[in-house]
């Protein structure tokens, strides 16, 4: 790390609101010459918010931006490029179809004679890639490319734009372990030369082997900003999930499930993103499923709804063995999934909220082969009463309603179909306070009904609230089970997360 000449990021003071909703609360944030500083907070924490600011996404309320030592004064995307920001995404960016070389140069390339310089993008591209230390062939179509090459080729557009400061936003979730070594080696590489990286990460050990610094957010202010060799994991730890809040969360005690009949017996499965999970689900026992980003939850949750294919291991439900090649197979197995995105997965916007409702049960709501408008209505109708549906027009296009009355659509229209097993998958993100709270509520009383319930979440007062027992999930495996009464709060559930004793 750099100390001498200006600091590369000096963020000072920075407030940001939304909708009269305090988001940043004088947030100081900064960042050295060849440094990588990690960013480290719970969800809500303002992370993304302070990243987007620098990006020029957003908006500052107050404070000011300086980048080697100049004022940020233009808001905007392409002021903060100029300045020197560059952002490798989560999501990759990339266009498959297209070369190395193209996806580098998108909308940047080099022209010739009114023309795009074909030979000149190739030539400028393979010497970005030797110089970062990079062996890729530029003229390979990058849909034909491994997953740790995307995310180098990613690093190499945005310093293709000569970025100095490198945003990464969890950039080894989806990365192998052998290709997150590669992505670590050119890290190193950058570092000496001069370019700052900011890590976005949930990852202590990640965390801890490349970053020189770390600052903690929590509730939109700075907790703590501390060299990493002045700082334990599990300070981190607490620090990100807030020991007083998590004394709060604290589920009620409740009797070990232990006993229960088995329901669904899970033996060494393996899919994508899943290798060799072990688990059972008892009748009427609530299981939470806790990892960080890119530990197999969500594949997990895929292959048990038949998404992705089941290469070995089985399923067993009742005594009998599923054959779970669609999620067809699921539902008439009695298994139900509650996905992740429910705008892009769980609903269909633009239909009503009737015809959402009604969607997963089109076969039992036919007369004479068409579907009978009453008996979508009176379908409908009880879900939205029982489950407190807020709508003023069950008529109306299912985009028109808040999140969390288009949550509590999807954790309806699933629901009736009358599951024995139901798979939630992050069931309370990106809804308000009172929603999580009915969710939590429907979920303990399906539970008291006899169901079997697995949950898939990442916020930690919500999982606690819910389950009866914990599965922790790393690298596609499940390994360790942890009853409610091991589980007093967020910090020990971070910890075990984390791999770190409690």
């Amino acid at each position: 790390m750099t100390a001498d000449g200006p600091l590369a990021v000096r963020m000072d003071g920075i407030d940001k609101a939304f909708d009269g909703v305090t988001v940043l609360d004088d947030v100081h944030f900064e960042v050295a010459p060849g440094e990588v500083h990690a960013l480290a907070g719970g969800n809500g924490a303002g992370k993304s918010t302070l990243m987007k600011i620098l990006q020029g996404v957003y908006t500052r309320d107050a404070g000011t931006v300086e980048l080697f030592g100049r004022p940020l004064t233009a808001t905007t995307i392409q002021a903060a490029k100029r300045a020197g920001v560059g952002m490798v995404f989560q999501e990759f960016s990339l266009i498959a179809t297209l070369s190395v070389a193209q996806n580098i140069f998108l909308d940047a390339e080099p022209m010739r004679a009114g023309l795009i310089d074909d030979a000149a993008m190739r030539s400028r591209a393979a010497a970005l890639l030797e110089r970062i230390g990079v062996e890729i062939d530029p003229a390979t179509e990058v849909g034909a490319l491994p997953t740790a090459q995307w995310q180098l080729t990613e690093i190499a557009k945005a310093l293709s734009q000569d970025a100095k400061v490198l945003i990464m936003d969890e950039p080894t979730a989806s990365l192998a372990k052998h290709e997150v070594e590669a992505l670590f080696s050119l890290i190193g590489r950058l570092k000496e030369q001069g370019i700052s990286i900011i890590y976005i990460s949930h990852r202590m050990d990640e965390v801890y082997r490349i970053a020189d610094r770390i600052t903690i957010l929590r509730n939109g202010r700075n907790l703590v900003t501390a060299r990493l060799d002045e700082i334990t994991p599990k300070e981190i730890v607490a620090g990100i999930a807030g020991r007083e809040l998590a004394k709060q969360a604290g589920a009620a005690h409740r009797p070990a499930t232990a006993d229960l009949p088995v329901l669904l017996e899970v033996t060494d499965l393996h899919a994508d993103g899943v290798r060799g999970a072990t688990f059972v689900v008892r009748t009427g026992e609530v299981i939470g499923i806790a990892g960080l980003m890119g530990s197999g939850r969500t594949e997990l949750a895929r292959a048990l709804f038949g998404i992705s294919r089941i290469t070995s291991g089985s399923v067993v439900k009742d005594g009998r063995r599923l054959s779970l090649n669609s999620p067809a197979d699921a539902i008439a197995s009695g298994i139900a999934l509650i996905p992740e995105d429910r705008r892009l997965q769980g609903l269909v916007l633009d239909h009503s909220v009737r015809e959402n409702l009604a969607l997963p049960l089109l076969g039992s709501l036919r007369r004479w082969g068409l579907v009978a408008s009453d008996k979508v209505r009176a379908l409908s109708d009880r879900l939205i009463e029982q489950f407190s549906i807020t709508v003023a027009r069950p008529e109306a296009p299912a985009r028109l309603l808040s999140g969390g009355n288009q949550q509590k659509i999807v954790i309806a229209k699933w629901l009736g179909t009358d599951p024995e097993v139901l798979v939630m998958d992050e069931p309370t993100a990106g809804v308000d306070v009172g929603t999580k709270s009915e969710i939590v509520r429907i979920v303990r009383e399906l539970a008291r009904t006899g169901k079997g319930i697995v949950v898939i979440s990442s916020e930690y007062p919500e999982l606690i609230a819910m389950c009866d027992r914990y599965l922790i999930m790393r690298d596609g495996q499940i390994v360790e089970s942890l009853d409610a009464d091991q589980v007093a709060n967020e910090v020990d559930l971070e910890l075990a997360v984390q791999g770190l004793a409690a």
